[in-house]
């Protein structure tokens, strides 16, 4: 799976939560002001759609884009990503990290701890 810029990501998290939208809904639904061109959106739709992340149904000169990769495809992919590069495959030096920098409540710790005894 290809990576995506913060453009293309944010153009898919709207694909997401619409399932389906044509170049001009995308747009509106950018929290942009002013919103970005016609072109410059509808340019990296094809690039979402070149990479396989989109793909779209032809009204004559009109296209309607859908998602092909679900957002928890794509999630898992990213996290996978970040956890390898970041935290070295080790759930310790993530949770660590969580802990220490994230600043959880005593409530967000011992949720998890009854989660992981869940598991076993």
């Amino acid at each position: 799976m290809e990576e995506l810029t913060k453009t293309e990501e944010r153009i898919m998290q709207i694909l997401w939560d619409l399932k389906s939208a044509f170049v001009k809904d995308i747009i509106e639904n950018l929290p942009d002001e002013p919103k970005p061109p016609y072109n410059t959106i509808s340019s990296v739709v094809r690039l979402l759609e070149t990479k396989n992340y989109i793909g779209h149904k032809a009204y004559g000169k009109t296209h309607e884009y859908f998602p092909l990769i679900t957002k928890a495809a794509y999630r898992k992919h990213s996290f996978t990503k970040l956890f390898t590069n970041y935290f070295d495959g080790s759930a310790e030096s993530l949770l660590s990290f969580m802990v220490k920098e994230e600043k959880l409540k005593e409530d967000d710790i011992e949720s998890i701890r009854e989660f992981i005894n869940k598991q076993k």
